[in-house]
């Protein structure tokens, strides 16, 4: 009598007959996937090449549109450039990155839009930002805001004239951050606060069109001690749920005394 039996070793998959004093193992053919560059940060210096903690969501309507988020840090100054022990955050240059595929993730673009930039402090001289380049989420320096990673992103329904959600309308884009204060700036209380970002048009804003992005939305609940971090969001998608089209985000809430409360808006 035969027995079949299956182990998985390693990438390979094995098929092994056992009994009757007989045995064959085959492995099947594994094809190798080398990856596709989603970022469109230089290869050097450090820290403008650094990215972490990315997110990523598939446009449930059309699934070859893809997008992601990551911690980047293109456009804070070079390590070596003043101070190197304040390496690698530069003082109100944002750190949300934004990367778009609209062929179901086999090439990527991350789009160019105007805001505060150290792009170009290469050093040793000290950094002076400035209004420039910037390779993350737009809008944030024209409200006294600063981007600050810690990316969620997700895709859902547009609404239409009438207000009610439909994927006819099309596709609406969402990407959650965390955000603080533009140096000297006071846009809301606290240290850092939960922003969401929104675009009806992602082609357009993988184009670098930033009128395409509406400006940031402070979700987080804020008071003088809040220190909200950590956030994820996701969209009712489901044309046959009541809620379809609602939002949920969810974030880490510190608030002095060391406590930590799980909040949802919607």
């Amino acid at each position: 009598m035969r027995t079949m039996r299956f182990a998985a070793v390693g990438a390979a998959l094995f098929l092994v007959l056992a009994g009757a004093g007989t045995a064959a193992a085959r492995p099947l053919a594994v094809t190798p996937d080398t990856g596709t560059l989603v970022t469109g940060s230089p290869t050097f210096p450090f820290s403008q090449n650094k990215q972490n903690e990315p997110a990523v969501a598939i446009n449930a309507d059309d699934p070859s549109m893809v997008v992601a988020g990551a911690n980047d840090n293109i456009d804070d100054e070079a390590c070596n450039a003043g101070d190197p022990t304040t390496c690698p955050f530069t003082d109100g240059v944002g750190g949300s990155g934004v990367y778009f595929s609209f062929n179901g993730g086999k090439s990527w673009t991350q789009p160019t839009y105007s805001g505060w930039s150290a792009r170009n402090c290469l050093g040793p001289a000290a950094c002076v930002p400035q209004v420039g380049k910037i390779g993350t989420l737009p809008h944030y320096f024209e409200n006294g805001l600063v981007s600050d990673g810690d990316p969620g992103v997700a895709f859902g329904p547009r609404p239409g004239a009438d207000g009610r959600f439909s994927w006819a309308n099309g596709s609406r884009l969402y990407y959650s951050n965390l955000t603080s204060n533009f140096p000297g700036a006071a846009a809301f209380k606290g240290f850092e606060a939960i922003a969401v970002s929104r675009t009806d048009n992602p082609a357009a804003a993988a184009g670098g069109d930033a009128s395409a992005w509406m400006n940031p939305v402070i979700v987080s609940r804020q008071n003088s001690t809040t220190f909200s971090d950590k956030s994820q969001i996701w969209v009712d998608n489901a044309e046959s749920s009541p809620l379809f089209g609602n939002v949920y985000v969810c974030w880490a809430d510190f608030r002095g005394q060391g406590r930590v409360r799980p909040r949802r808006s919607r």
